[in-house]
């Protein structure tokens, strides 16, 4: 059988930080086991693209710029090319895919987070939302956002959930590069609470420092919260916080040497090492209704490195993580019940075992084979 054409349009990927570019990457990538895959990303991605895949790029900056520039070479490439399927990584390209599609008589495809669907901007909703129920698939990455593409007039038989995927470990981190790690940064003989990811207002870092941090370390003195993640440059729509705001809330309440900032970490295996020398995932995302998280990709992958994630119950984190299984989840912005829980779980040894085991059913590979079961 001659192999599926498939056209990415998308301004999420690397070498963008996020979770949101790191699943177009690995789309791509796992698509290209079924698929001829080409993209069309933001300048610097097809230096870093997957091994099967063609990639032409688009200026990142003006937005603008990038929507015209990728429509221009989207459309010369599906003439070219004949995709079958044209899949937008976003809502952002969802209109480009649609365009194309229409012109070229292939399927259109469009991956929804939940923010794709909230975002507050009238513009965005009046042009841009529109487009995701003429979609002939639309694929989202949880059942919390499955619910917010049914509100926005999508019909449930065009809609397939699929989570985000994660890497594996293949081993687990040497002790000594664990011990390596906590002597560097003085952390040895410390309990270590762990966030990573983008500092934005809806993760919350600010507000779980004064109102749970505070009461842990009250609790237990030696407990240091390691932060990998720096506030996005390039993300659209995202409130932000920085990390003067975080450490000025230390400062505050007293606790600002509880808190270790370590900016962003893209090597992975430093990145496995860290999250293997921590005791804690903290995931405090804020329930904000037009600006929900769609998943969670970063609870998966502390499962994956045997780490359990305690977290608010809000959007697609329900999803992300299981309760007494790979974490544990406290009512929105409950921030008692959350401390209470951090506490608990600093007091007791790490199942290991559980983590892998539930971290287990959200491989790439299974990913790919949901997406592609999805439209082809």
């Amino acid at each position: 059988m001659k192999k599926q054409r498939i056209l990415l349009i998308t301004r999420n990927l690397p070498p963008l930080v996020g979770g949101m570019e790191r699943l177009n990457w690995h789309m791509a990538d796992e698509l290209s086991k079924y698929a001829e895959v080409k993209v069309v990303g933001p300048t610097g991605a097809a230096a870093i693209k997957p091994k099967n895949v063609q990639v032409l790029e688009s200026p990142l900056k003006p937005l603008g710029l990038f929507m015209l520039i990728a429509l221009c070479k989207a459309f010369w490439t599906a003439v070219c090319f004949k995709p079958n399927v044209i899949i937008a990584g976003s809502g952002l390209t969802a209109p480009l895919v649609w365009l194309i599609s229409k012109l070229t008589s292939a399927k259109s495809v469009v991956y929804l987070h939940g923010f794709d669907i909230t975002a507050a901007h009238w513009m965005y909703q009046k042009i841009w939302v529109p487009f995701f129920k003429r979609m002939d698939c639309v694929i989202v990455n949880s059942t919390p956002t499955k619910a917010l593409a049914l509100n926005a007039g999508v019909l449930e038989k065009n809609i397939s959930i699929v989570h985000p995927g994660v890497t594996l470990p293949v081993t687990a981190q040497s002790s000594n590069a664990i011990q390596s790690f906590k002597k560097k940064y003085n952390l040895e003989h410390k309990k270590i609470l762990l966030s990573v990811g983008r500092l934005t207002t809806r993760k919350g870092l600010k507000e779980f420092v004064e109102n749970s941090l505070v009461y842990i370390v009250q609790q237990e003195p030696n407990v240091i919260l390691v932060v990998v993640g720096e506030s996005p440059k390039n993300s659209l729509g995202a409130g932000l916080q920085t990390r003067e705001e975080i450490l000025e809330a230390a400062r505050n309440n007293h606790i600002e040497k509880h808190i270790l900032f370590l900016g962003v970490i893209t090597d992975n295996e430093q990145l496995a090492t860290i999250y293997e020398a921590a005791d804690v995932h903290v995931f405090p995302v804020r329930h904000i209704p037009d600006d929900p998280e769609g998943f969670g990709m970063v609870a998966i992958e502390a499962a994956a490195h045997g780490l359990p994630t305690v977290a608010f119950a809000t959007g697609g984190i329900v999803d992300a993580v299981r309760q007494n299984e790979s974490g544990w989840l406290a009512e929105k912005n409950n921030y008692e019940a959350l401390t209470k829980q951090v506490i608990e779980v600093l007091q007791q040894p790490k199942n290991i075992e559980q983590c892998h085991s539930f971290a287990k059913g959200f491989e790439w590979v299974s990913f790919g084979r949901q997406v592609a079961k999805a439209f082809i």
